[in-house]
């Protein structure tokens, strides 16, 4: 069985937040979804749950951060340098912030970082191993 990861997250509205992560190029695994969550699935080893604040709450007592902060970034893979772009605009358009820290250009490597519409920090990046520097 191959690793996996999903990554829960909690959002303030499920369908914006589902809205938004179908604009990205996430789909909607319904069998994994309802009563305030939804699973989203970006690959067979990477998927992200979104949960309502109720439900969130059912998992933890921890505080629920507010949208401003950042604890982390989560970066995805891209197929092209056009694709982290149409990745970005769709986050702005779906609620999110679009370049919400400067684009990292480095060739070889292309990234843009956006946030989800309750705060979660993405990078869309995308690399071309092949013309990576030596040293």
């Amino acid at each position: 069985m191959p690793r996996t990861i999903t990554i829960s997250v909690p959002v303030a509205d499920l369908d914006k937040s589902k809205a938004f992560y179908a604009a990205l190029g996430f789909v909607s695994n319904p069998q994994c979804s309802g009563d305030g969550a939804a699973l989203m699935v970006w690959s067979e080893t990477i998927s992200v749950m979104l949960l309502a604040h109720d439900k969130w709450r059912t998992f933890t007592t921890r505080p629920i951060p507010p949208s401003t902060s950042s604890e982390y970034a989560l970066n995805i893979s891209c197929d092209s340098r056009e694709h982290v772009d149409a990745m970005n605009k769709a986050a702005g358009e779906y609620g999110g912030i679009a370049d919400v820290n400067p684009v990292q250009d480095h060739g070889f490597m292309y990234g843009r970082d956006f946030t989800d519409p309750d705060g979660h920090v993405w990078g869309a990046m995308w690399m071309d191993a092949s013309a990576m520097p030596a040293s």
